[in-house]
This record gives structure tokens, sequence and C-alpha cells, in this order.
């Protein structure tokens, strides 16, 4: 990727410390950009977006496949900026809900980039990707075979369709973000995916093309994601081969300095070194689905420091929290943050304070970072927490009433906001009187 930084590879491409001593992100001081748009604020850099989205495609076209696509697996930023920006760099989109396929549509993505996910697809859902025309819709059970089923019989023309298979792959990863194991919620079992193909194939609306498998998210080693197309190969040569396999996402990325996930271009290697030596490369069109490795890095959230308290430990509270940012919360994820004009000048911890940064939720567990080194801490701070671009906006509430903040995108020193804050009146908008 072309861009650098001269701050931790955990911050977005480009972010560096300005005259000032302050944290910049694409071009903006983010003390400025507290004082103008508020805090908690989700900050974005536009250019690490793009670099990401490009560093995808430029793997596979090095890597000599011409029939490679990046699909952004949509869940974790599911905002129109977002979506609109990678159709531009022209990736496809994996949504799962209704949802997500009405704003990928309305993002600017044609049905003919988009895939169909879900474990629980309703009748609404399904017949609104049949209307939309959506290249893939990826089926995940028996039941949803047959609810399909239903929808298009008699219809033409054929629906594109791939089957989820649970390889029984595991990456070392939360339980909770573990999706390839023998006993998952997703897809079928590599004892029923023949049952499965012979029925689909039966279905004179629908087209199978191929299988899919995905085996989890934040996984921070390549020889998981290797054994991923030897799996669908096997199933593939049992029937005859597929058109289309789609090896599914899960590339872990840095969220605190000391982690080194594989860089974007050594992923798409190993993916598709794997795909060659099996024999599903040559022949076939292969999909990947990153997401959280597409954003994450790119933002960055800020708070700023309501009260510093010293008991047993240091408490830092902020004015967000578990609304913001729910990963701490749902499955331990660590982050880092810094006070955003007293960046620290080395890694080591001289001249910092162990502290808790807390959010301002009314639960003991609303700690965003249980270990942060903070330099001096004190109320008005700008805390900078890196590493957010992937799943806070998407996991996003209103607990305790608290308005979620909004998205700013930055590049060469311009800020815009293209997701407005909440007011307090959007939480009564939906209400019936």
């Amino acid at each position: 990727m072309a861009i650098g930084t001269s701050l931790s590879h955990v911050f977005p491409l480009g972010s560096r410390l300005n005259q000032r001593g302050r944290v910049e992100v694409g071009g903006c001081d983010t003390i400025e950009l507290a004082r103008e748009f508020g805090t908690p604020a989700y900050v974005i850099a536009e250019d690490d977006l793009r670099a990401r989205a490009r560093a995808y495609l430029q793997a596979g076209r090095d890597a000599g496949h011409e029939d490679f696509h990046v699909v952004f697996a949509s869940k974790a930023f599911p905002c129109t900026a977002v979506l609109t920006l990678f159709a531009e760099e022209g990736l496809w989109c994996d949504v799962a809900s209704g949802g997500e396929l009405h704003l990928a549509t309305g993002a600017g993505f044609p049905p003919e980039r988009i895939l169909m996910h879900g474990n629980a697809k309703s009748i609404p859902e399904l017949q609104m990707a049949l209307a939309s025309k959506v290249a893939l819709i990826v089926l995940d059970n028996f039941d949803e075979i047959e609810r399909l089923a239903r929808l298009v019989e008699g219809g033409a023309p054929r629906q594109g369709v791939l089957i989820r298979a649970t390889p029984d792959v595991r990456g070392d990863t939360h339980e909770k973000i573990s999706t390839g194991q023998a006993d998952s919620k997703f897809g079928f079992s590599m004892a029923d995916v023949p049952k499965a193909i012979e029925r689909v194939r039966a279905i004179d609306g629908l087209a199978l093309q191929g299988i899919h498998a995905h085996i989890g998210s934040q996984i921070m080693e390549l020889d998981p994601f290797r054994r991923i197309a030897p799996a669908l190969q096997e199933i593939g040569d049992g029937v005859g081969g597929f058109s289309v396999y789609d090896l599914g996402g899960g590339l872990g990325v840095a969220y605190t300095a000391e982690e080194h996930p594989p860089d974007i271009e050594d992923w798409v290697v190993a993916v598709l070194e794997a795909a060659r030596e099996c024999g599903i490369a040559q022949a076939a069109r292969l999909l990947v689905e990153p997401g959280r490795a597409l954003t994450a890095n790119a933002g960055v959230t800020l708070y700023t420091v309501q009260s510093v308290k010293r008991n047993v430990r240091t408490w830092v509270a902020v004015d967000g929290g578990m609304s913001d940012n729910m990963r701490p919360m749902l499955y331990g994820a660590r982050y880092e943050a810094h006070v955003a004009d007293r960046f620290p000048e080395s890694a080591d911890a001289a001249g910092l304070v162990p502290c808790v940064l807390a959010g301002k939720h009314c639960e003991s567990g609303d700690v965003i970072v249980r270990e942060a080194l903070l330099d001096d801490p004190k109320a008005g701070d700008v805390i900078v927490t890196p590493a957010t671009g992937a799943y806070g906006y998407a996991m996003a509430s209103n607990y305790n009433g608290v308005p979620r903040p909004p998205v700013i995108f930055c590049k060469d020193g311009d800020a815009r906001v293209v997701v407005r804050r909440e007011r307090y009146e959007d939480l009564t908008a939906r209400d019936v009187r």
C-alpha cells in the first residue's frame, strides 16, 4: 500500500503528529475535529479505505487470476459513504439482511455485484433479494432451500446460488466469531452438503454456481485460510466441479501495537496459491470477503475525558463507551488509547499513567480499555482510540438514551460529516402516540 504513517501501524494510513504535537488523521487535527464536531465521533481516513481496497485488488491481479473478486462484508461498517466508496473502487458487496441490501443498492452497488448471506433469511428478505436480482444467494440450510424453491417456482431467469459449507476448519480466534467448525449455526455440515447440492439442482428456478465457506473473523495466521480451498475442492470434485468458489474472509487486524497480522498482499497470495495448488483456480471465479481488514484501522474514535478518579486504580471516564464500541464488552476485545495532544514519544511506559478507560454507561463492565497508558489524563482531554473502523458503528446503540456518534471522513486536511450525530429528538422519532 502506497501510504505510510509516522504513528504505529494501528492508526490509519497517513496519520502523524503535526507541528503542535497533536494526532492528525487524514490531514485533520483531532483536537480541532473534537471542537468542531463534538465527541464521541468516528473519524475515518478516506485514503486508507481506498488504499486497502486497491491492495486487495492489486494482489489478485499480481497473482495472475483474471476472475478474482473482492466482496466487502458490509456488516463491518454498513455506512452509505463507506459502501459508496467501495462500490466506486470496484468491490462487490456481501449483505446479510434486507437492511444491508437496502443500504448496498442505495450506495450504488449494482445487483450483479451483491451476495445475499444470512443463516435465517426471512421470506420478505428472500423476495427482496430476488426482486433486486442479486448475483448470488448463499444458501444456509434445508428450510431456506425449500422457502426459496417456492418463491422461484416457474421463474426465469434462474437465480444464482451458492451453498455454504462448514468445512471443520478452525482459526485461532474467539469462539463468538468462529464460524468454520463442524458444530456451527452457519451453513451445511460436510455430511449434508451432497444432499443440499442434489436438492438445489432439482429446482428449476435455481442455478447452483458454487460453494462458500467462512471460518471466522480476526484470524492472525495464514495456515487456516490455506485449508479452505482443498476442503471446497473436495466437494466440487465429487459433483463435477463448480464455476464459483467463495473462500470467505476473516483476516485479522492490529488493535494494539503488539499485534502484527499478515499483510493483505500475503493473505491474498496464500489463498490464491492454495486454490491453484488444489486445482480450483484454473476455470473458476474466486471470491473473497474481507470486512474488518478493509475498515478497522482506517478509523479512530474520539472521546472527551469527563472525570479522573484515583482509587485502587486510576479511572478515566469518557463521554462514550459501550454504546459506540460494544466489542470490549461482547468478547473482550483489546484496544489502546492515547491523549490526542500528548502522544507517547516511544513505546515504553516511561511517564505514562496506567489507567482504566471507562465509559459513561450504567454498567460496571462498560470499560473500553482496561490497561490504557495515558500521559497525565485530566478532564477535558481528547482521547483517541485507534482501530475502531469495524463493528463500532455497526453495533452502536442508544443505551442510556445516548445519541449515536457522527461519522466524519477526512482527506487531505478536509473533514466532512457523512453521518450526522443523532439528536435527542431522534430517540422518539419512531414513537407512536
